[in-house]
């Protein structure tokens, strides 16, 4: 699992407080990793792991999370700063020949302008569906089934 997100920036911190949640879950074959933004050094991370999900705060989007499958995609620019899941994943399977299958959680927030290490209330009730919701699905393992009860 891939965290990512400032968590000074108020509820940007979602993807880290939910893998920092996890990580005293001590779920059974969960690799955790926590970053300020996805880059492209993360395509070797991704390439060891038969299944990947990316967490991250939706500045937008379904309430109180949403999650769906992501596929390789070139980027039309690379940078060393902040690229998404979907460039990550067409490094992985360039330059490693890796093809996990590949998730993202998007969880709602809704305070990204000020500075400090607290979630809102409403991201805070977020994170806490998301958790139980990952739960679930990390450890029946049934991704593809997720995908769509979380369209519904």
């Amino acid at each position: 699992m891939l965290a990512y997100g400032n968590p000074s920036r108020q509820d940007d911190g979602l993807g880290p407080a939910l893998a920092e949640a996890l990580e005293h879950e001590a779920l059974p074959n969960v690799t955790i990793d926590i970053d300020y933004q996805l880059t492209i050094e993360n395509a070797a991370q991704v390439a060891e792991h038969d299944t990947v999900i990316f967490v991250d705060a939706a500045v937008d989007g379904r309430e109180p999370f949403y999650f769906r499958k992501v596929e390789p995609k070139e980027s039309a620019s690379f940078s060393t700063h902040s690229v998404e899941p979907e460039a990550v994943l067409f490094l992985a399977k360039t330059c490693f020949d890796a093809s996990p299958s590949a998730y993202v959680l998007g969880i709602r927030g809704y305070d990204f302008e000020g500075f400090g290490e607290s979630l809102s209330g409403q991201a805070q009730s977020n994170l806490t569906e998301a958790l139980d919701f990952i739960n679930n699905v990390v450890l029946s393992g049934n991704f593809e089934q997720a995908v769509t009860e979380a369209r519904n």
